[in-house]
Protein backbone atom coordinates (compact mmCIF):
# COMPACT_ATOMS: atom_id res chain seq x y z
CA UNK A 1 0.00 0.00 0.00
CA UNK A 2 1.45 3.35 -1.00
CA UNK A 3 1.64 6.18 1.51
CA UNK A 4 1.43 9.96 1.18
CA UNK A 5 3.14 11.58 -1.80
CA UNK A 6 5.53 14.54 -1.32
CA UNK A 7 4.02 17.82 -2.44
CA UNK A 8 7.15 20.00 -2.61
CA UNK A 9 10.83 19.77 -3.55
CA UNK A 10 12.00 19.25 0.02
CA UNK A 11 9.64 16.32 0.53
CA UNK A 12 10.73 14.82 -2.80
CA UNK A 13 14.38 15.13 -1.81
CA UNK A 14 13.81 13.59 1.62
CA UNK A 15 11.85 10.69 0.15
CA UNK A 16 14.64 10.09 -2.36
CA UNK A 17 17.31 10.09 0.35
CA UNK A 18 15.37 7.66 2.52
CA UNK A 19 14.84 5.34 -0.45
CA UNK A 20 18.60 5.22 -1.03
CA UNK A 21 19.40 4.78 2.68
CA UNK A 22 16.82 1.97 2.90
CA UNK A 23 18.32 0.29 -0.14
CA UNK A 24 21.81 0.50 1.38
CA UNK A 25 21.33 0.22 5.16
CA UNK A 26 25.05 -0.18 5.82
CA UNK A 27 25.93 3.09 4.09
CA UNK A 28 29.04 4.72 5.55
CA UNK A 29 28.96 8.07 7.30
CA UNK A 30 31.02 9.46 4.43
CA UNK A 31 28.37 8.49 1.88
CA UNK A 32 25.61 9.80 4.13
CA UNK A 33 27.40 13.14 4.23
CA UNK A 34 27.59 13.22 0.45
CA UNK A 35 23.83 12.58 0.23
CA UNK A 36 23.08 15.36 2.72
CA UNK A 37 25.12 17.85 0.69
CA UNK A 38 22.10 17.66 -1.64
CA UNK A 39 20.28 19.80 0.96
CA UNK A 40 21.60 22.91 -0.75
CA UNK A 41 19.47 22.08 -3.82
CA UNK A 42 16.28 22.92 -1.91
CA UNK A 43 17.12 26.60 -1.56
CA UNK A 44 17.11 29.13 -4.39
CA UNK A 45 20.21 31.31 -4.68
CA UNK A 46 19.38 34.69 -3.11
CA UNK A 47 20.24 37.75 -5.17
CA UNK A 48 22.67 40.46 -4.05
CA UNK A 49 24.44 38.31 -1.46
CA UNK A 50 28.14 37.46 -1.41
CA UNK A 51 29.97 34.60 0.29
CA UNK A 52 33.48 34.19 1.64
CA UNK A 53 35.10 31.11 3.15
CA UNK A 54 36.82 32.17 6.35
CA UNK A 55 37.49 31.18 9.96
CA UNK A 56 36.11 32.74 13.15
CA UNK A 57 37.36 31.64 16.54
CA UNK A 58 39.28 28.80 14.91
CA UNK A 59 36.10 27.43 13.34
CA UNK A 60 35.86 27.38 9.52
CA UNK A 61 32.70 28.46 7.77
CA UNK A 62 31.14 30.81 5.25
CA UNK A 63 30.66 34.53 5.85
CA UNK A 64 27.44 35.71 4.23
CA UNK A 65 27.17 39.39 3.28
CA UNK A 66 24.05 40.86 1.69
CA UNK A 67 24.91 43.96 -0.33
CA UNK A 68 22.46 45.97 1.78
CA UNK A 69 23.10 45.04 5.42
CA UNK A 70 24.34 46.32 8.78
CA UNK A 71 27.87 45.02 9.39
CA UNK A 72 27.45 45.47 13.17
CA UNK A 73 24.78 42.73 13.29
CA UNK A 74 25.54 39.09 12.57
CA UNK A 75 23.73 35.75 12.63
CA UNK A 76 25.70 32.65 13.68
CA UNK A 77 23.98 29.76 11.93
CA UNK A 78 24.52 26.24 13.25
CA UNK A 79 23.37 23.84 10.53
CA UNK A 80 21.22 20.77 10.99
CA UNK A 81 22.13 17.19 10.14
CA UNK A 82 22.01 15.32 13.42
CA UNK A 83 25.39 16.71 14.60
CA UNK A 84 27.02 14.42 12.03
CA UNK A 85 25.83 15.55 8.57
CA UNK A 86 25.32 18.83 6.73
CA UNK A 87 27.79 21.69 6.30
CA UNK A 88 28.16 25.40 5.79
CA UNK A 89 27.65 24.73 2.08
CA UNK A 90 24.27 23.07 2.59
CA UNK A 91 22.96 26.07 4.53
CA UNK A 92 24.75 29.09 3.04
CA UNK A 93 21.80 30.00 0.78
CA UNK A 94 19.33 29.76 3.67
CA UNK A 95 21.66 32.02 5.65
CA UNK A 96 21.72 34.38 2.68
CA UNK A 97 17.94 34.65 2.59
CA UNK A 98 17.79 35.18 6.37
CA UNK A 99 20.57 37.74 6.51
CA UNK A 100 19.13 39.66 3.56
CA UNK A 101 15.65 39.76 5.14
CA UNK A 102 16.98 40.73 8.58
CA UNK A 103 19.50 43.24 7.22
CA UNK A 104 22.47 41.54 8.88
CA UNK A 105 25.60 39.60 8.02
CA UNK A 106 25.77 35.86 8.81
CA UNK A 107 28.39 33.22 9.53
CA UNK A 108 27.52 29.60 8.75
CA UNK A 109 29.72 27.41 10.92
CA UNK A 110 31.44 24.25 9.72
CA UNK A 111 31.67 23.00 13.29
CA UNK A 112 33.27 19.62 13.98
CA UNK A 113 30.98 16.68 13.29
CA UNK A 114 30.17 13.46 15.15
CA UNK A 115 31.26 10.75 15.57
CA UNK A 116 34.79 12.09 15.03
CA UNK A 117 33.97 14.82 17.56
CA UNK A 118 31.37 14.14 20.22
CA UNK A 119 29.41 16.29 22.67
CA UNK A 120 30.27 18.93 23.76
CA UNK A 121 32.77 19.66 20.97
CA UNK A 122 30.14 21.13 18.64
CA UNK A 123 28.91 23.46 21.40
CA UNK A 124 32.47 24.50 22.20
CA UNK A 125 32.98 25.42 18.55
CA UNK A 126 29.85 27.56 18.64
CA UNK A 127 30.92 29.36 21.81
CA UNK A 128 34.38 29.93 20.31
CA UNK A 129 32.69 31.76 17.43
CA UNK A 130 30.61 33.92 19.77
CA UNK A 131 33.62 34.73 21.97
CA UNK A 132 35.75 35.62 18.94
CA UNK A 133 33.08 37.95 17.55
CA UNK A 134 32.82 39.74 20.91
CA UNK A 135 36.61 40.01 21.08
CA UNK A 136 36.50 41.50 17.57
CA UNK A 137 34.20 44.27 18.75
CA UNK A 138 30.68 42.94 18.19
CA UNK A 139 28.10 43.73 20.85
CA UNK A 140 26.78 40.37 22.07
CA UNK A 141 23.24 41.78 21.69
CA UNK A 142 23.94 42.09 17.96
CA UNK A 143 25.04 38.44 17.61
CA UNK A 144 22.10 36.09 17.02
CA UNK A 145 22.50 32.31 17.28
CA UNK A 146 20.37 30.57 14.65
CA UNK A 147 19.90 26.85 14.21
CA UNK A 148 17.78 24.27 12.44
CA UNK A 149 17.13 20.74 13.69
CA UNK A 150 20.26 19.63 15.59
CA UNK A 151 21.67 23.09 14.94
CA UNK A 152 18.79 24.55 16.96
CA UNK A 153 19.87 22.30 19.84
CA UNK A 154 23.36 23.81 19.50
CA UNK A 155 22.12 27.40 19.23
CA UNK A 156 20.25 26.99 22.53
CA UNK A 157 23.12 25.10 24.18
CA UNK A 158 25.67 27.77 23.20
CA UNK A 159 23.62 30.41 25.02
CA UNK A 160 23.29 28.12 28.05
CA UNK A 161 27.08 27.69 28.08
CA UNK A 162 27.53 31.48 28.06
CA UNK A 163 25.02 31.75 30.90
CA UNK A 164 26.80 29.03 32.91
CA UNK A 165 30.07 30.94 32.45
CA UNK A 166 28.50 34.19 33.65
CA UNK A 167 29.00 35.90 30.29
CA UNK A 168 26.60 38.40 28.68
CA UNK A 169 23.96 36.78 26.46
CA UNK A 170 22.63 37.47 22.98
CA UNK A 171 19.35 39.36 22.79
CA UNK A 172 17.58 36.73 20.68
CA UNK A 173 17.81 33.15 19.39
CA UNK A 174 16.16 31.75 16.25
CA UNK A 175 15.28 28.05 15.92
CA UNK A 176 13.77 26.12 13.02
CA UNK A 177 12.36 22.59 13.45
CA UNK A 178 14.41 22.09 16.64
CA UNK A 179 15.64 18.61 17.54
CA UNK A 180 16.17 18.60 21.28
CA UNK A 181 14.91 15.30 22.69
CA UNK A 182 17.88 12.95 23.06
CA UNK A 183 15.65 10.40 24.82
CA UNK A 184 14.12 9.85 21.36
CA UNK A 185 10.50 10.00 22.43
CA UNK A 186 7.63 12.42 21.90
CA UNK A 187 4.13 11.76 20.63
CA UNK A 188 4.60 13.14 17.09
CA UNK A 189 7.41 10.68 16.35
CA UNK A 190 4.62 8.16 15.83
CA UNK A 191 1.63 10.33 14.92
CA UNK A 192 3.48 12.23 12.17
CA UNK A 193 5.55 9.33 10.88
CA UNK A 194 3.55 9.08 7.65
CA UNK A 195 3.69 12.80 6.85
CA UNK A 196 7.40 13.38 7.58
CA UNK A 197 9.48 12.13 4.66
CA UNK A 198 12.87 12.34 6.43
CA UNK A 199 12.75 11.72 10.17
CA UNK A 200 12.38 8.28 11.75
CA UNK A 201 13.24 7.18 15.30
CA UNK A 202 15.88 4.75 14.02
CA UNK A 203 17.74 7.47 12.18
CA UNK A 204 17.52 9.79 15.17
CA UNK A 205 18.93 7.09 17.45
CA UNK A 206 21.85 6.58 15.09
CA UNK A 207 22.72 10.26 15.37
CA UNK A 208 22.23 10.25 19.14
CA UNK A 209 24.68 7.36 19.40
CA UNK A 210 27.21 9.21 17.23
CA UNK A 211 26.91 12.41 19.27
CA UNK A 212 26.62 11.19 22.86
CA UNK A 213 29.03 8.63 24.30
CA UNK A 214 26.36 6.93 26.44
CA UNK A 215 22.79 7.14 27.66
CA UNK A 216 23.78 9.07 30.80
CA UNK A 217 23.98 12.17 28.60
CA UNK A 218 20.51 11.82 27.06
CA UNK A 219 19.11 14.16 29.74
CA UNK A 220 22.16 16.43 30.14
CA UNK A 221 20.82 20.02 29.90
CA UNK A 222 23.45 20.99 27.32
CA UNK A 223 22.72 17.94 25.17
CA UNK A 224 18.95 17.94 25.68
CA UNK A 225 17.63 21.50 26.10
CA UNK A 226 14.27 20.15 27.27
CA UNK A 227 16.09 19.68 30.61
CA UNK A 228 17.71 23.13 30.58
CA UNK A 229 16.99 26.05 32.89
CA UNK A 230 15.47 28.75 30.68
CA UNK A 231 15.42 31.49 33.31
CA UNK A 232 16.89 34.72 31.88
CA UNK A 233 17.07 33.16 28.41
CA UNK A 234 16.91 35.60 25.44
CA UNK A 235 13.73 36.13 23.44
CA UNK A 236 13.17 33.05 21.34
CA UNK A 237 11.73 32.35 17.90
CA UNK A 238 10.57 28.81 17.10
CA UNK A 239 9.16 27.59 13.81
CA UNK A 240 8.22 24.01 13.07
CA UNK A 241 5.87 22.07 10.82
CA UNK A 242 2.65 20.54 12.04
CA UNK A 243 3.43 17.49 9.85
CA UNK A 244 6.98 16.78 11.02
CA UNK A 245 7.94 14.02 13.41
CA UNK A 246 9.85 16.43 15.66
CA UNK A 247 6.91 18.83 16.08
CA UNK A 248 6.56 17.72 19.71
CA UNK A 249 10.11 19.00 20.36
CA UNK A 250 9.04 22.51 19.34
CA UNK A 251 5.86 22.29 21.41
CA UNK A 252 7.82 21.22 24.50
CA UNK A 253 10.44 23.94 23.96
CA UNK A 254 7.71 26.56 23.71
CA UNK A 255 6.06 25.25 26.88
CA UNK A 256 9.24 25.08 28.96
CA UNK A 257 10.62 28.44 27.83
CA UNK A 258 7.30 30.24 28.43
CA UNK A 259 7.07 28.67 31.90
CA UNK A 260 10.46 30.24 32.68
CA UNK A 261 9.25 33.65 31.56
CA UNK A 262 10.95 33.73 28.16
CA UNK A 263 9.47 35.92 25.42
CA UNK A 264 8.63 33.18 22.89
CA UNK A 265 7.16 33.41 19.40
CA UNK A 266 6.04 30.03 18.00
CA UNK A 267 5.18 29.85 14.29
CA UNK A 268 3.65 26.68 12.89
CA UNK A 269 4.07 25.75 9.22
CA UNK A 270 0.94 23.78 8.46
CA UNK A 271 1.61 20.76 6.26
CA UNK A 272 5.29 21.55 5.66
CA UNK A 273 8.39 19.36 5.88
CA UNK A 274 11.28 19.38 8.34
CA UNK A 275 13.16 22.73 8.17
CA UNK A 276 10.81 24.08 5.51
CA UNK A 277 12.57 27.51 5.43
CA UNK A 278 15.20 25.69 3.35
CA UNK A 279 12.74 26.13 0.46
CA UNK A 280 13.38 29.90 0.52
CA UNK A 281 12.99 31.39 -2.92
CA UNK A 282 11.05 28.34 -4.15
CA UNK A 283 8.02 28.09 -1.85
CA UNK A 284 5.62 30.77 -0.61
CA UNK A 285 5.39 29.35 2.92
CA UNK A 286 9.19 29.30 3.30
CA UNK A 287 9.42 32.89 2.09
CA UNK A 288 6.60 33.86 4.44
CA UNK A 289 8.45 32.28 7.39
CA UNK A 290 11.60 34.23 6.65
CA UNK A 291 9.55 37.43 6.43
CA UNK A 292 7.95 36.58 9.80
CA UNK A 293 11.39 36.03 11.35
CA UNK A 294 12.56 39.37 9.94
CA UNK A 295 9.52 41.18 11.37
CA UNK A 296 10.11 39.55 14.75
CA UNK A 297 13.80 40.45 14.70
CA UNK A 298 13.18 44.10 13.85
CA UNK A 299 10.37 44.41 16.40
CA UNK A 300 12.66 43.13 19.13
CA UNK A 301 15.44 45.50 18.22
CA UNK A 302 13.15 48.53 18.09
CA UNK A 303 11.85 47.65 21.57
CA UNK A 304 15.31 48.13 23.09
Amino acid sequence: MSGPVPTDLLGEMYAQWIAEMTKYPDMSIDLLRIIFEDWSRATAEPENVTYKETTIGGVPGILVTPIVSDSSQILVLMHGGGFALGSASTHRKLAGHLAKALGTHAFVADFRLAPETRFPGQLEDGVSILDALVADGYDIANITPVGDSAGANLAIGMVQMLKDAGKPLPAQVITMSPWLNMENNGETLASNNDTDFLIAPEGLQGNIDRYLVDSSLWTHPLANPLYADFSDFPRLYICASSHESLFDNAVQLDKRARAAGVDVTFSVGEGQQHVYPLLAGRHDRADEEIALIADWYRAGRSAH
